[in-house]
């Protein structure tokens, strides 16, 4: 009895003492994390991430791309101040909240080496396109394709830009996109070294896209080169590379843009991506992401449209690789008209993560949103989705809708879909709606009751399902390379005549 007593005077101190400890836990910030890690290690103490950014920031600022304009040196040092100040964000933020960035605070990147990458291994991944390739973080003007571009539209590397020209420069950058958004775009605005500037003049319409072909070698700088600060036996340093576009149409112009993000190798890589688009009045704008990342990428993207008179944005988002993704859209519907429209696909496995994040602004009468997201989820992996449209008091008869729908291949994939409307308006038409399930039953009976084994009926559903997003590609080339893609993955017996397009 003595014993019984003494067992439960112990719980009754252990278990409050457990969930204090767990609640701590909760709210440490990854660089809290990455501390007791390395007192794990036998280490008195870590290294600060924050404070390893701001020692490659002092070694790198006097090299960066435009480090001689002191509007551009200045906009680079508040962002480190605030990346040092705020560091990455945690869970905590309802933004964050199903993103955990924590694994970064753990490893130490640094630029990769200027690798030399052979022409030929880049055919699988370009289209008949005008074409900016970037290795690494930087331009590759040998592997890029710029002949033939008509009057009125102007292809450059934001290096390159801000050689010639800088002070055009001057009020775009960081313009809707800055470092107070949060750690990754302060990272961004820091570092970034190079991009692509487009122009597109009033009234042209380019008859071919144009490419932006990132690509991840997965050569890293030598142990030698690492920064001091580095940890003995710390994780990395790995690739890191941060590009920034800026896209510019003038009024009643028309142009079609393919991002691509594909890596050679299976490193490990982080990079960081900031677009800004603006549209002028009348303006058309195809807009095209394909994520092709290793298994063991991670990759933190922000894409801010501004949207004048009767403008078009279209945008295609297709991820079929990479360890931690996450995309954030936004749509500034700011005058009368407007119209944004946006088509995703992901298709994850193994412990990979894919966030969508979308924001849409009908600031104006008039104008109108649509949004379908579908993810195809294996494994352990986890996708999510937040979409929030918010209608501005003055925006009547704006119209809106939202779907995102996920099919769950295993019992450990999770998604998660935040589909949101705030609506200030009286005259408008909003829905949205979200859907997670796994495949039917009664199709999969009815595929074999024809004859088709089980692994292939699966298969061909999860093509169908996913199929459906491909279908809305406008861009014939474009689409049959995804579907091809898409086939090989989950159809690998079929051949591409056979596939539906």
């Amino acid at each position: 009895m003595n014993r019984l007593i003494r067992l439960l005077g112990s719980l009754h101190i252990a278990v409050p003492l457990l969930v204090a400890i767990a609640a701590v836990l909760r709210q440490r910030k990854p660089t809290e994390l990455a501390e007791s890690m390395w007192r794990r290690r036998g280490m008195s103490a870590a290294p600060d991430i924050r404070d390893w950014y701001r020692q490659e920031f002092a070694g790198r600022a006097p090299h960066l791309a435009g480090a001689g304009l002191p509007w551009l040196a200045a906009q680079r040092r508040d962002a480190i101040e605030q990346f040092a100040s705020r560091g990455f964000p945690t869970r905590k933020e309802e933004d964050w909240k199903y993103t955990d960035v924590a694994p970064l605070a753990l490893r130490y990147f640094r630029p990769a080496s200027a690798a030399l990458v052979d022409a030929a291994a880049l055919v699988p991944f370009q289209f008949d396109a005008y074409q900016l390739v970037f290795v690494d973080g930087r331009f590759a003007p040998a592997l890029s394709r710029l002949e033939g571009l008509p009057d009125g539209v102007r292809l450059l590397s934001l290096a390159d830009r801000l050689r010639e020209n800088p002070d055009v420069l001057e009020g775009w950058l960081g313009r809707h996109v800055g470092a107070a958004r949060h750690g990754f775009a302060a990272l961004n605005l820091a570092f970034a070294e190079d991009g692509a500037v487009i122009e597109i003049r009033r009234g042209v319409e380019l008859e071919k896209p144009i490419q932006l072909l990132s690509v991840s070698s997965g050569v890293t700088q030598g142990r030698a080169n690492a920064a001091p600060s580095t940890p003995p036996g710390a994780a990395g340093p790995d690739s890191v590379q941060h590009l920034r576009h800026l896209i510019l149409v003038e009024e009643n112009a028309r142009a079609a843009v393919i991002e691509s993000f594909v890596a050679l190798t299976p490193g490990a890589s982080f990079s960081t991506g900031v677009t800004e688009i603006d549209l002028a009045a009348g303006s058309e704008l195809t807009h095209y992401r394909l994520v092709q990342n290793g298994e063991d990428a991670s990759q933190i993207d922000t894409t801010h449209v501004q949207q004048g008179r009767d403008s078009r944005y279209a945008a295609h988002a297709v991820t079929l690789g990479g360890r931690l993704l996450r995309h954030e859209l936004d749509c500034a519907l700011a005058a009368e008209g407007a119209e944004c429209r946006f088509n995703g696909l992901y298709l994850t496995r193994g412990q990979a993560q894919v966030d969508t994040h979308t924001r849409f602004d009908h600031l104006a009468p008039h104008t109108t949103s649509r949004e379908w997201v579908k993810g195809v989820l294996d494994d352990e992996s986890r996708g999510v989705f937040s979409g929030r449209v918010v209608v501005h008091p003055n925006a009547q008869r704006s119209d809106a809708e939202q779907s995102n729908r996920n099919l769950l291949l295993s019992l450990r994939a999770e998604a998660d879909s935040r589909p949101q409307l705030e609506i200030y308006a009286d005259d408008v038409k909003c829905a949205h709606g979200a859907a997670t399930g796994s495949l039917d039953p009664d199709q999969l009976f009815y595929l074999r009751s024809r004859g088709l084994a089980v692994v292939h009926s699966r298969q061909l559903l999860v093509y169908a399902f996913a199929a459906d997003a491909l279908a809305r590609l406008p861009l014939a080339a474009l689409r049959r390379r995804l579907a091809a893609a898409l086939g090989a993955r989950l159809l690998p017996d079929a051949t591409l005549e056979e596939l539906p397009l």
